[in-house]
């Protein structure tokens, strides 16, 4: 029989020959990339879009940047960022600060997502749903970022004044036409 015990560091202490004593470390402790999937272990929710905002501006160069976007690449993600850098998309909310009160419920619990929100998005775009009026649009958008966490919500309003740059240091229209492999318009290449 072989009894396992863990040392202070968190190591494995083989006690089965007592006068040779072998320290094992955990296999998944033994690299960066072990400790960042531990750390994304219990998280219940896919990263937030201001997350990946984040990484993008802590990125140190070009490769780690196009890396982040690459690595949460999804059609949200892809919905929100061609809102926040194509210049076609034009919104049709008044520009500057949104009167809104923050959503302070922890997060995981009472708010909603971007990435779940991004498909209604297109209701505060020029073309995207004529028969709201104006006063509804921002009623409806108030609401929406009321619904998100407090630092989605900040993002969101960066995004719709097409300021995410200005928040994000490096998140640029190029670096995500790179990443998503868009031409000048942000569609896909032919």
């Amino acid at each position: 029989m072989v009894i396992i015990r863990r040392n202070a560091d968190g190591s494995v202490a083989s006690t089965s020959d007592t006068s040779q004593q072998q320290t094992q470390s955990h296999p998944a402790l033994a690299t960066r990339k072990g400790m960042a999937a531990l750390s994304e272990a219990g998280r219940a929710l896919p990263p937030l879009f201001n997350e990946i905002a984040l990484k993008i501006n802590n990125a140190k160069d070009k490769p780690r940047k196009l890396k982040v976007l690459k690595d949460n690449d999804s059609v949200p993600l892809r919905q929100v960022l061609k809102g926040a850098f194509d210049p076609k998309v034009v919104w049709l909310l008044p520009d500057g600060d949104v009167p809104y009160t923050a959503n302070d419920a922890p997060l995981g619990t009472e708010h909603t997502t971007l990435a779940q929100e991004a498909k209604r998005l297109y209701l505060f775009t020029k073309g995207g749903d004529n028969s709201l009026s104006n006063t509804k649009k921002e009623t409806l958008f108030i609401q929406m970022l009321e619904g998100l966490s407090a630092e989605e919500a900040v993002f969101l309003v960066a995004v719709v004044n097409k300021k995410v740059n200005n928040e994000y240091k490096g998140f640029t229209g190029n670096l995500v036409k790179e990443a998503f492999d868009w031409d000048d318009d942000f569609m896909k290449k032919k």
